[in-house]
């Protein structure tokens, strides 16, 4: 199942995060949302990807987004590579695997998310998406800024 279409609504879904609260995507209106499925917690691509994604979390915020890492590790490992890393970001736990069915980046065959991202607009409209075909590569802060700054 490929992502879901520029233009369509984004699929709503509620998930426990490691700020000990559910995050539902539709109480996010009013902000842009960048999703960032990542494979799994403690591995090298994804812990420079969060670890980024913390380090600039204020140029995020300056554009209105919010940003929700997801990934299939349980809330507990997150809790734990979140305190590990010295992070700043919520991540959010997919161990169902219903959301990342929902978006089209489940590896059936890994059990794990590809990493790919999902750029919603404030009136929770899906604008950007993009998918990674190799999962040591990942884009940079810098043009997922740019993307966003495309939404204003």
């Amino acid at each position: 199942m490929p992502l879901p279409p520029i233009g369509s609504a984004a699929p709503d879904f509620t998930l426990a995060s490691t700020s000990g609260q559910p995050v539902t995507l539709s109480g996010l209106r009013g902000k842009s949302v960048l999703l960032a499925f990542f494979p799994l917690a403690f591995t090298s691509t994804c812990t420079a990807e969060v670890c980024a994604f913390s380090e600039d979390y204020s140029k995020f915020e300056s554009a209105g987004a919010v940003v929700l890492p997801i990934s299939v590790d349980s809330t507990a490992t997150l809790k734990a590579f979140k305190s590990k890393e010295s992070l700043t970001v919520d991540m959010l736990s997919d161990f169902k695997r219903e959301v990342s069915r929902r978006y089209g980046t489940l590896l059936e065959d890994k059990f794990y998310s590809s990493r790919a991202y999902v750029l919603i607009d404030r009136t929770g409209v899906i604008r950007w998406t993009h998918e990674e075909t190799e999962s040591g590569k990942r884009r940079e802060n810098s043009e997922l800024l740019a993307e966003l700054a495309r939404l204003s």
